[in-house]
């Protein structure tokens, strides 16, 4: 049977619903649905293109790598395990006592909106992603709401994963 998570950018009030890859990412899933419900500051990515993120305490129950992409396509939603000396660097600009700056690393559960993307960053190579889950509605929605992320920015913008 099916599993279904919700992802909701709470400011602005657009909500998606995604299917998780259970027969792809197995692991993965189930690390991430053990842990919610999980919410934190929105982000848009510098480096990936088409990407809103929330950075949360570290799953260490998901494996490093399954189902891994580096070239995610619209309605990808991914996990990124990072170790604290690969976020922790001043110039990605996250604030001090950040999710990025905790001592066991990060997680980046993330969405991708829009084509052309690519995990490469320029301090650490190809940034592989494991994609476990799918946005099967609201995508178009939730797309503008990024939009108008990067064009306005995200300040007091929150971000939350839950079960359907």
């Amino acid at each position: 049977m099916a599993r279904y998570i919700t992802i909701t950018l709470d400011k602005r009030g657009v909500t998606c619903r995604a299917r998780l890859l259970d027969e792809d990412a197995p692991l993965t899933c189930d690390a991430v649905w053990d842990v919610l419900p999980q919410s934190g500051d929105a982000y848009h990515a510098k480096y990936a293109r088409n990407e809103v993120y929330t950075l949360i305490s570290r799953i260490t129950a998901a494996p490093r790598r399954e189902n891994p992409t580096v070239t995610p396509i619209p309605g990808d939603v991914c996990l990124f395990d990072f170790e604290p000396w690969e976020i922790g660097n001043s110039a990605y600009g996250y604030e001090p006592g950040s999710e990025a700056h905790a001592a066991q690393g990060a997680t980046d559960l993330a969405i991708f909106y829009g084509r052309n993307n690519l995990l490469l960053n320029g301090d650490v190579g190809w940034v592989p992603g494991n994609v476990f889950a799918a946005i099967e509605e609201g995508l178009p929605e939730l797309a503008g709401a990024c939009n108008d992320l990067w064009m306005r920015g995200v300040e007091g913008e929150t971000m939350s994963f839950a079960r359907a």
